[in-house]
């Protein structure tokens, strides 16, 4: 089984630069019980700004995420789908385009090449834009997007929602550093240029 993919056309896309985003903790808030219909999909305040922000400044932003419940048969393709149309919605009234969304419906006992910590994910979106993965800004909170993005020679940046503040105390624990960031919003004010507000 591959990873699901939802996105616009490819020629349509933009290459000139890219970022990929998590989803879960970085776009959204965790559900504690999943996600399963697109009420339950609640956005992190200046999400949606954040996506604003990085497609005005010639991102192609797309999204990578692991949601073993496909797999399990907790959410179905068409629930997933209507969760990812209310993402981008909010993105759109921001301003924001998210061009690609790459889906592993995988758990993390399926040794699946496209499940974070793999590069799988990554490594599709970067080959679907003509895109090199070294230095492409990957912005995650879990240890397994930080991985990811480290198997694949991007840039890994870890921001504090979702699960990121434990994931940089870990992290701090091994004397590991990592570029981190408030929220996705600093993380695009950051690669965007824009220092105001």
């Amino acid at each position: 089984m591959t990873a699901i993919v939802a996105g616009r056309q490819d020629e349509q896309l933009a290459a000139a630069r890219l970022v990929i985003l998590g989803r879960d903790g970085v776009l959204n808030h965790r559900a504690d019980n999943g996600m399963a219909a697109p009420g339950d999909w609640r956005p992190i305040p200046g999400s949606a700004d954040g996506v604003g922000l990085l497609t005005r400044a010639g991102y192609s932003v797309c999204v990578a995420t692991n949601q073993p419940g496909i797999g399990r048969g907790e959410v179905s393709r068409r629930q997933l789908h209507a969760l990812h149309r209310k993402m981008r919605r909010l993105a759109e009234g921001r301003g924001g385009r998210i061009d690609r969304v790459e889906v592993c419906p995988h758990g993390p006992d399926d040794s699946c090449p496209c499940r974070k910590p793999a590069p799988g994910m990554l490594a599709k979106l970067a080959k679907r834009l003509g895109v090199p993965l070294a230095g492409v800004p990957v912005v995650g909170d879990s240890r397994a997007d930080i991985d990811a993005a480290r198997a694949a020679g991007a840039r890994p940046l870890l921001v504090r929602t979702g699960d990121g503040e434990a994931t940089l105390a870990a992290l701090q624990a091994c004397g590991e550093d990592i570029e981190c960031y408030k929220d996705l919003l600093s993380a695009a004010k950051m690669l965007s240029g824009d220092s105001g507000g």
